[in-house]
């Protein structure tokens, strides 16, 4: 069953995120993984929260997600993720 990670990401170091970005996007691919959502304007429909830069990755299952993130490839980007932007994360199974 296909799984999707779904990121909100709020940037604080521009410059710093897209050394991030230019690391962490080949191990997207390397595990299976393609970008539905990129960054793209976001609208809040319902509730409170208010998305800043939102990231929708398909995987194959939940598994191949979870290996993508805990991978010795992406600690590196991830490292850089961490310190230049505030992230909010979640693994969900599609139909």
């Amino acid at each position: 069953m296909s799984a999707y990670v779904i990121l909100d990401i709020d940037i604080h170091d521009n410059d710093g995120y897209q050394e991030y970005r230019r690391l962490g996007a080949p191990t997207v691919e390397q595990y299976g993984g393609r970008f539905l959502v990129r960054g793209g304007t976001a609208e809040n429909l319902e509730g409170p929260w208010a998305p800043k830069r939102v990231v929708v990755i398909e995987f194959d299952s939940a598994e191949a997600a979870h290996a993508w993130h805990r991978s010795v490839e992406y600690q590196d980007a991830k490292a850089i993720r961490d310190r230049t932007a505030r992230t909010i994360g979640i693994v969900v199974e599609g139909a």
